[in-house]
């Protein structure tokens, strides 16, 4: 007789970490089950664990039928996909995989810094229609300029720590936290207000709540003194899309990555206003998936779901 517990995987997790998840648990695994909510409401209730990424919508209604459910694990860390109140009251644990795609999504934020304040996007543009635009376009470096962080969590801890050292000034806006303790993170905390009217470069690092729901509209984009570059690796809908859009436009931002939407995939509505020539960088939610990160949070996972049936 089976009397190994049974996980569902509705996502892509890395081949390795699932071998290892097999010999010890009965799994289905099917990375295209998060497009299928009716299909999982009907087999939910014959599992004991199940592990998603953010495509996943576990709602009331699957937590509902999932009477053995004991383990969520979240391949990422935003949980905004989980509802969490209902897991808490039915005594579900709910994982994520805290810190373990920190230093991709850091790397993802530098490198789009660099190449919007260098304003490669419209270089490129140029270039390839044959403009050659060297001196039409003009470009900064990004030593010594004011990079506001607002969301000082493990994410963005590691983006001020890379960089700083990449000789960016840090301001750090974040509710939750009171100081900043590691001696070596050069960072300063300050308000939003501040990070409007100084920074030069803004990168968000937030939970998606009902406080952060379209927080960056159309009044903080016009505080915004130094035409800041935005950079959006948390959730689509904390910064209004129209309201990003109109401001760029208006020149009161210089730039946008965007690696999150409101909607994913991505709806017409809004890359119909994305024109050549922008100084944009749009993604679609990778920031924290590389060959690397994909094995820690796996791996991770896969280690705390083991240690939990244990």
């Amino acid at each position: 007789m089976n009397n190994k517990k049974k996980i569902l995987i509705t996502e892509f997790i890395n081949q390795n970490s699932l071998k290892n998840l097999n010999k010890k648990f009965d799994v289905r695994y099917d990375e295209n089950l998060c497009e299928k909510e009716r299909e999982i409401i009907k087999i939910i209730k014959d599992y004991d664990g199940l592990i998603v990424r953010n495509k996943t919508q576990v709602n009331s209604e699957i937590l509902k039928n999932a009477s053995k459910l004991k383990f969520i694990g979240r391949l990422g860390v935003g949980l905004d996909n989980i509802d969490t109140e209902f897991c808490k009251n039915k005594y579900i644990h709910v994982q994520p995989a805290t810190g373990m795609n920190a230093d991709s999504v850091a790397e993802y934020v530098v490198s789009s810094s660099m190449s919007l304040i260098k304003k490669i996007p419209m270089f490129h543009n140029g270039t390839i229609k044959g403009e050659w635009p060297r001196t039409t376009i003009k470009s900064r470096e990004i030593n010594q300029k004011f990079l506001g962080l607002i969301g000082f969590g493990t994410i963005g801890k590691k983006v001020a720590d890379y960089c700083s050292k990449n000789g960016l000034k840090i301001l750090a806006y974040d509710p939750y936290v009171k100081e900043i303790n590691n001696k070596e993170i050069d960072a300063k905390l300050s308000s939003l207000n501040d990070i409007y009217q100084k920074s030069d470069i803004i990168s968000i690092h937030l939970p998606l709540t009902d406080e952060t729901k379209n927080m960056i509209n159309k009044s903080s984009f016009s505080q915004m003194k130094n035409k800041p570059i935005i950079i959006n690796t948390s959730r689509g809908g904390i910064i209004n899309e129209s309201d990003l859009i109109e401001a760029y436009n208006k020149n009161n931002i210089s730039g946008f990555a965007l690696d999150v939407f409101e909607k994913e995939p991505v709806e017409s509505e809004f890359y119909k206003k994305i024109k050549p020539g922008m100084n944009c960088i749009l993604t679609p939610h990778i920031s924290g998936v590389t060959t690397e990160s994909n094995i820690r949070v796996s791996d991770f996972i896969v280690k705390k779901i083991t240690d939990f049936f244990n």
